[in-house]
């Protein structure tokens, strides 16, 4: 966690919010990663921790971003953006890519979100035209196909609306799936009270925390 600034508190960067989601994914495990800040999660694991990276496109062990002069054209992610293959990666039918997320294989998906709501809800996409993205894509599917959901997203919007809300104004993406959010202010489990806080960025209280968030707030710490 960054250091507080005059006193103040400094929100994380999403550089730093993915490295703190990647710390705490478990060896072993098999996750998706969303469009967005979650796609960086991958960039900030330790490359001696097996972490089986599966993106919806048909890769099992996809890697980091490559150096600019080991680019393979033909191989990216969901977001067409270019990555790599770790050791004993491979590629399959996207068909078969889906029937990994749909049959409960992920261990983990993670996802960005415009808002959560209290019980769990997510909203990820939009129909909009200003929105992005503009259809919903697979998210659906990985937000009920993997075998827990966590979101990693800023707390507010640029013009200071929460984020973490009762209930969710945008189309919902999937119901009560949800378990945990990371925010660029903290970490947040969701619970049968509704979002209980975890860990705070410092120089963060609970109560400025409350007054960035629309949900009632339940402290662990």
């Amino acid at each position: 966690m960054p250091e507080c600034v005059s006193g103040d508190f400094k929100p994380l960067s999403i550089s730093e919010m993915a490295a703190r989601v990647a710390t705490d994914i478990p060896e072993g495990w098999y996750v998706n990663l969303g469009i967005g800040i979650p796609m960086l999660v991958s960039e900030r694991l330790s490359s001696q921790r097996e972490v089986v990276f599966q993106c919806e496109n048909g890769i099992l062990g996809m890697g980091p971003s490559p150096a600019p002069d080991a680019i393979d054209p033909w191989l990216i992610n969901a977001a067409k953006q270019h990555v790599t293959l770790r050791v004993g990666g491979s590629f399959c039918h996207h068909a078969d890519s889906f029937a990994m997320i749909r049959g409960g294989h992920l261990d983990l998906s993670v996802l960005g979100a415009f808002e959560v709501a209290e019980n769990g809800d997510i909203a990820n996409w939009a129909t909009l035209e200003k929105d992005t993205p503009l259809g919903v894509g697979g998210a659906m599917d990985l937000a009920t196909g993997a075998k827990r959901v966590w979101v990693v997203m800023e707390h507010t919007t640029k013009d200071g609306r929460p984020r973490l809300v009762r209930r969710c104004t945008y189309p919902l993406t999937a119901l009560g799936t949800v378990k945990r959010i990371y925010t660029n202010l903290a970490v947040l489990d969701v619970a049968p009270q509704g979002f209980v806080v975890t860990e705070m960025i410092p120089g963060m209280t609970v109560e400025s925390l409350q007054a960035r968030t629309e949900a009632k707030l339940f402290s662990a710490l």
